[in-house]
């Protein structure tokens, strides 16, 4: 294992209470392996909702609160404290990383507290866009467990912006600015492996656009073939693709019969690398969306991108380096922007491949290594 100057191992808890329901954290954990961190992670559950992923040896999922404590949150939390002290040995660990605010975030903010233990935390889309947005109640202490955090950890420049904006008053945001960092998900190897080259459209040639996740009202699909809409109008020919399952089954039925849309349905990722370079454009204008792998995957394809002003994805970039964000209500705006990739299309295309790097687990775990030591530097 690696050792730091203070004659210490890094050994890092992460409460993540989404952790084996996703493969994202996963790969996550074992870049950060290959630098010799020892990762422990506390997941609480309830019980009833199955794995993505199986069970790992160093991941604790105790059962420790039912479906109904989701309504009451200090309930929920004071159960989920004592499942962590009467699992874990807590005196081991150096550095707690908190993988939400309001939810992971209270725990670690009790932790330091009751055993001094430093920790980071990180605020995601559940964070800003239901907590702090409509559980008023609780905005006060989503503050003190920022400002007791050592780092804060945002996915993109644009949710830093709101959150501190909206909801920090003048007196702490510059401290909480300071101890801010952004860093975003990263996507598989497999889509590094598989890199994409540089793409063009013919002129007057079919416009061809994709979207890939589930299907559901945030994801705003309906926009989408409302802004296509508008370009038929104009004399444009569109396709558009849609990949994924249905989560709702009324968007799906107002978009399957439409002549230029063709559903494909759930794909494996070595079927979507194909799909992908059949298509032009990446289309995903949500409602709300924390980060949105899917744009990082089509970036690393050379496939420019259409994504929501305000939202997760806004923001990485400089507007227009690998595509636009759009207002999500605005089927005009999304349309206008369509064409402007179209009529930079190749150079975009380049930046896309140039720029998907950012998106390598390998960079991200670095990132963390040194925020996880810069934590317990702050605390010596």
């Amino acid at each position: 294992m690696t050792i730091l100057g203070m004659g210490d191992y890094l050994k890092i808890l992460h409460i993540n209470s989404n952790y084996l329901y996703t493969t994202l954290f996963d790969k996550m954990v074992e870049k950060l392996n290959l630098l010799g961190i020892e990762n422990t992670v506390f997941m609480p559950i309830n019980g009833s909702i199955k794995f993505v992923i199986k069970p790992k040896e160093f991941v604790y999922s105790p059962v420790c609160f039912n479906k109904f404590d989701r309504y009451l949150y200090y309930i929920k939390q004071k159960k989920i404290y004592k499942s962590i002290n009467k699992t874990l040995n807590l005196s081991s660990f150096h550095t707690i990383h908190a993988h939400t605010l309001f939810t992971d975030g209270h725990i670690a903010y009790k932790l330091k507290l009751e055993y001094g233990i430093p920790y980071v935390v990180a605020v995601r889309n559940t964070d800003v866009n239901t907590f702090f947005k409509y559980r008023i109640h609780l905005r006060n202490l989503g503050i003190k467990i920022l400002k007791e955090a050592e780092n804060i950890i945002f996915l993109s420049e644009s949710y830093k912006n709101l959150v501190l904006n909206e909801y920090i008053n003048d007196d702490d945001r510059e401290d909480i600015l300071r101890k801010t960092k952004i860093i975003p998900n990263g996507i598989d190897e497999f889509w590094f492996r598989n890199k994409g080259v540089p793409k063009t459209v013919e002129q007057n040639s079919e416009i061809k656009l994709l979207y890939a996740g589930i299907i559901n009202k945030n994801k705003n699909i309906i926009s989408t073939t409302k802004a296509i809409d508008s370009l038929l109008k104009k004399g444009y020919n569109v396709r558009f693709t849609i990949v994924g399952r249905i989560g709702d089954e009324a968007v799906y039925q107002k978009v399957k019969d439409l002549p230029y849309v063709h559903y494909m349905g759930p794909r494996s990722k070595e079927e979507l690398l194909k799909i992908y370079n059949e298509n032009h454009i990446f289309i995903m204008p949500s409602k709300t969306e924390t980060f949105g792998l899917v744009y990082a995957e089509a970036i690393s394809q050379g496939l420019p991108i259409i994504y929501s002003k305000g939202q997760g994805f806004d923001k990485q970039f400089e507007e227009g380096l690998v595509g636009y964000h759009v207002d999500s209500n605005n089927t005009e705006d999304i349309a206008n922007r369509i064409l402007d990739v179209i009529s930079n299309y190749h150079h975009i295309s380049a930046n896309c491949i140039e720029q998907c790097e950012k998106f390598d687990w390998s960079v991200i775990s670095n990132n963390y290594f040194d925020i996880y030591r810069d934590t317990m530097i702050k605390q010596d």
